[in-house]
Order: structure tokens, then sequence, then C-alpha cells
């Protein structure tokens, strides 16, 4: 019988030694500027305890997440009466005791409540790490996927949200993408259903309302109507939703409108605090007071923050907000945080599509040192551990070949330089060096090598 051909699980991708360049490329740049916040790294488990993750992300989280059936006799405390009633809800509980991380927040929270008296708070964490959903694959959108958090906990200082403001601009920066970052406030939005008179339906407003830039405002209001908005609530909200203007500008006519709410003015005060203390140090980013934007409302309860690409056909890039109570559900209540997520494969996509991946970034061989034999290997072994000690990425071929095959390899794998020692640069005590791109050769004494490959790499 054939081998059955393998695959892996939809939703999920290997990634090649040219592709883990570039998202170690992409990691590093976001480590290295959380880093350079102050902020700390952790690390929490692949899975943890079912009852951590279920009933944090509602009834549709909750279908999202990966359970991980009991190991042994998964089947032992199940009746066959609980069996043929085909409860999966019910079944669940009984063969499944933990599952794979839905996202990096829910854990950190754990980890906060478990390690409180270890911690220095206010609490500045980042996490890279993957997390698993039961999603439909499409485009941009994956069952395994990486996201690259950052948190502060255990202040309430809207200093944290300019911080955060500003690492997404240093970071992008340092890509090469323009962005613009969109801010709203969860305030702002309770105070607009609280002038509406419809404070029982803000997640329906605002879960219709954060679709406006894909289905636009027909079908805005549409959808308003069929969750059982009044008609009166949905002419006022028009002129909300269809503000211009600069930022300031939009503010201040929020001003007015929410004047009666004083929910939405502290959310006005919030936002316009953070947009003073920007104006101060202005990010290269485009900065946008947008209105629409809710993300997962019920999550947050300050500033939301979303951010999109101008120059690619893409969904939101990094995402973040305030929350006041991150850990209350873990039985320690009142520890209010602010975070980000950079959503890591989407920003690959964007970097592969705009091709702005630094040579350097890449970390490919830069010399090939060819092979002919033991005498001849035994003279290279020193110029290739001098190369290696001055930070030089060089590696020997592995086998006695043809010249013409080692060139080939070189080639194939886009290696700068080939070093080639034969018996005269043995008897000279030289080294020939071959540029794979120009196709220029040149001889140089062994102690010239380094010193010519510095300068020709940088």
């Amino acid at each position: 019988m054939a081998a059955q051909k393998p695959s892996i699980p939809k939703g999920t991708r290997d990634f090649s030694p040219e592709e883990m360049s570039k998202r170690n490329y992409i990691f590093d740049t976001i480590r290295s500027v959380y880093e350079l916040y102050g902020f700390q790294s952790i690390e929490t488990p692949a899975m943890e305890q079912l009852s951590t993750l279920m009933g944090k992300y509602g009834d549709e989280g909750d279908k999202l997440l990966f359970k991980i059936l009991n190991s042994g006799d998964f089947l032992s405390h199940s009746s066959d009466e609980d069996l043929l009633s085909r409860q999966s809800n019910l079944l669940t509980k009984q063969l499944c005791e933990k599952g794979l991380r839905y996202d990096l927040t829910v854990p950190f929270a754990r980890y906060v409540v478990m390690h409180r008296n270890d911690i220095t708070f206010p609490f500045k964490r980042y996490q890279i790490q993957p997390v698993w959903r039961a999603d439909r694959p499409q485009k941009g959108r994956y069952r395994e996927f990486y996201q690259c958090d950052a948190d502060v906990v255990g202040s309430d200082s809207l200093m944290n949200e300019v911080e955060l403001l500003q690492i997404i601009d240093e970071v992008f920066r340092r890509f090469g993408i323009r962005i613009c970052i969109k801010l709203n406030n969860r305030k702002i939005l309770s105070g607009i259903a609280e002038i509406l008179g419809e404070e029982q339906h803000l997640t329906e407003i605002t879960v219709a309302i954060d679709k406006l830039e894909k289905i636009g405002l027909e079908n805005v209001n549409k959808e308003l109507a069929d969750n059982g908005i009044a008609q009166e609530a949905i002419d006022k909200l028009q002129p909300i939703l269809l503000l211009q203007g600069s930022n300031q500008e939009k503010l201040e006519a929020l001003k007015q409108i929410l004047a009666a709410s004083e929910t939405g003015l502290k959310g006005i005060e919030e936002l316009s605090y953070v947009l003073s203390i920007i104006d101060m140090m202005p990010l290269q980013a485009e900065l946008e007071l947008d209105l629409a934007l809710a993300r997962g409302l019920n999550y947050y309860t300050g500033c939301i923050i979303e951010v999109k690409a101008l120059d690619v056909a893409m969904g939101s890039i990094t995402g973040g907000g305030r929350y006041d109570n991150l850990t209350g559900v873990f039985g320690m209540p009142g520890v209010s945080g602010v975070g980000i997520s950079f959503g890591a494969d989407r920003i690959f996509d964007v970097l592969n599509q705009l091709d702005l991946y630094p040579e350097a970034s890449l970390k490919r061989t830069q010399v090939l040192v060819a092979n002919f034999g033991e005498k001849e290997c035994a003279y290279c072994l020193p110029i290739l551990a001098q190369l290696r000690a001055a930070g030089i990425r060089a590696e020997l071929y592995p086998d006695a070949a043809k010249l013409k095959k080692q060139f080939s390899y070189a080639d194939d794998r886009k290696i700068a330089f080939v070093a080639i020692a034969g018996e005269n640069e043995m008897n000279e005590g030289k080294i020939n060096i071959k540029n794979m791109q120009s196709g220029e050769q040149c001889v140089l004494a062994k102690e010239e090598l380094l010193a010519y490959l510095q300068s020709a790499i940088n």
C-alpha cells in the first residue's frame, strides 16, 4: 500500500528558513522596542486549565477554543447515558480539563493573580508566543498564529496609553510601514448610547457601528433597527457617525453632543489628555479619532487603539486598549491595565507584499569555505574560526566535492562569498576569495581576509 501523503491541519503553516529569518526580524524588532520602554518578557504554557479559559471570551469565543482530551482513559468519567445524549457541552467538561490558549491576555491575568506576591507593580510585561483558535481559516486569519503583547497593569495613568502609541509608532517606523493609528474611548461609546436613551443596547449599537467601514452607513442603520434600536435614536446617531474634521474639531463637537453624559465627557477628557501629550512629541504615523471603532467592546473600559496599514488592503495589524478589571475573574479585583498586541502574521504578510525586509535581516551565511579534502580543511579551519569570532556568518562545505557543485550550493543559498584554498594558496599562506554576485576573485594573505570581508560586507 502506498504511503499516505502527509499534510498539516488547515489554518496552520510551515515556515522555510528564509521565512523564519523574516519572522525573527519581526519578533526581534518588536522585542527590542518593548525592552527600550522598560517591558520585561514572560512566557506561559501553551495549554491552560479549561476552567481558566472558558467564559472569558463570550459564547462565540468558547466555541473557538481548542480543547485537549484528558490523557489515559478519557471516557472513564462518562456514563453510557451521557455519551448517548450527545450533549457536547456536558461531554467537553467530562472529557477535557485543558485547552490551548486563545490569546495571551487571559493567561497573563492568571499569571498576575498566581504571582502577585513576586510582582512589582506597575508591572510592564511583554509576551511573544503562539495562540490557537478554531476559526474558519481565510486570508490573513489562521488557526495558529503569534501574538506580540505588551501590557502595563497596576497603574491608571494615561501616560501608559501615550507610551503604547509611541511604541506602535516606533515599531512601524523601523519596519518602514506607513500606518494610521485609530483611537476611541469606551466611555465615549457609553455616553453616545446614554444620550440616545439606549444604554441597554450599548453592545448592539457598538457592534453595528464597528462595521461602518465594512458595510456602509445604510447597512449599519438597518442592523440597528433589526436589533430593536428606536428610529429616533438611529436618527440622532447619524451626525455623530458622520463627524468630520481634525481630532480636535471632533472632540469639540462631541463635547456639545455629550454635554449631558458624565461618562461621555470623561472619555473626551481622557482622549484630550492623550492627544495633548502626543502633540508635544508628534508621531510619524497618522493619528485619527474614529468614533466607529469599538474593538471587542465588553472587554475594554477606556481608550481603544487599532492600527491599519495604509499601502496594503489588510485588516487590523495591531490593536489594544484599557481594561479596568483584568484579574477580577480570578478573585483579585481592581487591577487596571492597558495593553497592545501586534499581529505578527499580518505584519509578515504586509512586509512581504511591500518587500520591506532589509537584506541584513535575513541572516544568511556570508562566507562559504570550500572543501577540497582533509589537508585543505585543516588549513581552513583556523580561518573559519577567526571569521566566526569576528561575527561573520561562515560555514564549511561538509564534503570534498567538485568546485562547481560548491559554487552552485553558494548560489542557491545566496551566500555572498566563497573562500577557496588549494595547494598553491596553502604553499603561499594565502586564500582565494570569490564574490558570487560580481564574479570577481582575488588572492589575499590569510591575515588580510578578515579586514577585506568586514569592509565588503559592511
